[in-house]
């Protein structure tokens, strides 16, 4: 196997791109293998990489689907609700609360639900 490229940090030639570049342009890596790699370096730990792929190689984005995007509706509506009261809390629950605000401080005067 052939070592990779490797080009520092904005230095590199025409037709490579990241995976957010690419994505970006409506397109997406499509299977190819990684062409080259940038580095960026850091001074008290390695050089950040960002691997690089070919644009001409690369291939459209797929459209979501009418099934991928009530799955998605689906995945998000269900953290709007609290486990602990079961209502829509109109908001994505905090993962550090794992419930809605009124649930996780009920003796809260900034309650709503105590008002």
């Amino acid at each position: 196997m052939a070592a990779l490229p490797v080009y520092r940090w904005r230095l590199a030639p025409d037709g490579y791109a990241t995976r957010r570049q690419l994505r970006a342009r409506g397109l997406r890596p499509g299977g190819q293998c990684v062409a080259a790699q940038l580095e960026r370096p850091r001074r008290r730990r390695g050089p950040l990489v960002a691997y690089l792929y070919r644009i001409d190689l690369a291939k459209p984005v797929r459209p979501m689907r009418p099934g991928r995007w009530a799955a998605l509706a689906a995945a998000n509506r269900a953290r709007r609700v609290c486990p602990q009261c079961r209502r829509d809390a109109g908001y994505v629950i905090p993962t550090s609360l794992g419930m809605c605000v009124p649930c996780a401080y009920p003796d809260s005067a900034d309650s709503p639900r105590s008002v």
